[in-house]
């Protein structure tokens, strides 16, 4: 239906999108995810030239949307928008801001405009606020209004931009029971939204954005459940990092429990819990892994924190041959290993790609 091939925008100096590539089928409704200012509206906004892209290509049905010779309001029409801000015509009825587009674009009489219009609004849940005016209207509502709007224009396809982002959370539950409900008829949609587990529950693929690209994409359960990259599990499972790097034998270890220190007392962790961290991670990188680095010194560590469960993660990353220092600890009679094993009793090792993954869970 839809292929993106290559596309990029760039606003200035500034890159937002760099070579995006999708496919895009008949009836999938896909759900666009990320952190703010990634370039998910952007890449929206960009499908219906709402921005013109600065490089790439956008096929649909095998027409190319860029190509000067294409008729660009005709294959518009094949795509209804909903923004976050609602725009609509507050001069105008409710029933007025659905008839508006298929009287004046699509030529449609105005009986049988009101008729189709009328049937959209009881969809909706709005039949009864058809001669109100928009600033009558709850934000919820507002947001159906849209919705049935762009549905007016018989789209096949409805691209929406953060369609509850505006909106209180008491008026959010009805705006996605709405996108349920076209999605459950087969509506074919890409969703910009930062409402986690209703992306996971409506969507036949989820994409997720970081870096102007396509970071990682694939069904609700693999980008949820087992997500192949770090950056996509921090980001769906609300896990905030600190990070750093060791590249000397001499590095400043003070340096390094400063800012572990000012990093969990921002997520409000208990004292004795940052004391842990600490003493984790001076006894693993100071006697058990920079004793066995070879020149030069590659260690990275990384401290994670789940707003969904309260969890703490240990990463370290490191050059070398296979070693888990907690394997290696079993046959020794090394009592300050055995404390560590009892503070980090849920553990992970591997060894991909020439590198050492040590991962605790506090």
């Amino acid at each position: 239906m839809i292929s993106v091939r290559h596309l990029s925008k760039t606003f200035g100096r500034l890159v937002v999108l760099k070579e995006v590539n999708v496919e895009i089928d008949k009836g999938e409704v896909i759900s666009v995810i990320g952190p703010s200012g990634c370039g998910k509206s952007t890449f929206l906004r960009c499908l219906n030239l709402l921005e013109r892209p600065t490089g790439g290509e956008i096929i649909i049905d095998g027409i190319h949307l860029l190509d000067k010779k294409t008729n660009v309001f005709q294959l518009r029409q094949k795509m209804g928008m909903v923004f976050q801000s609602f725009n609509l015509f507050s001069h105008l009825m409710v029933i007025e801001n659905i008839m508006l587009g298929p009287v004046h674009l699509l030529r449609m009489n105005r009986p049988e405009a009101f008729e189709e219009g009328m049937k959209l609004l009881a969809m909706v849940g709005l039949a009864e606020k058809a001669y109100a005016y928009p600033d009558e209207l709850s934000g919820g509502q507002k947001q159906r209004l849209a919705i049935a709007r762009a549905l007016a224009m018989k789209p096949e396809i409805v691209l929406f931009d953060e369609p509850t982002s505006a909106l209180d959370p008491t008026m959010v539950s009805e705006v996605l029971a709405v996108i349920r409900r076209l999605a459950a008829d087969g509506m074919t949609m890409m969703i910009v939204t930062h409402e986690m587990r209703f992306a996971r529950d409506v969507s036949t693929r989820v994409l997720y954005m970081d870096e102007g690209i396509i970071y990682e994409e694939g069904t609700p359960r693999q980008i949820y459940d087992r997500p192949a990259r770090e950056k996509t599990r921090n980001f769906v499972h609300k896990i905030r990092t600190y990070s750093y790097e060791i590249r000397s034998r001499t590095f400043d270890l003070y340096a390094l429990n400063a800012g572990i220190e000012t990093f969990c007392r921002k997520q409000f962790i208990a004292e004795n819990q940052i004391f842990h961290i600490q003493l984790i991670l001076e006894e693993l990188i100071v006697n058990q892994l920079l004793v066995r680095q070879e020149d030069p010194v590659a260690l990275d560590v990384m401290v994670g924190y789940s707003e969904e469960s309260g969890a703490v993660e240990i990463s370290l990353h490191y050059a070398g041959g296979p070693y888990n220092p907690f394997d290696e600890a079993e046959e020794e009679d090394d009592l300050s290993m055995v404390l560590l094993r009892k503070l980090a009793q849920k553990r992970e090792y591997a060894f991909q790609d020439s590198v050492n993954r040590l991962k605790m869970i506090l």
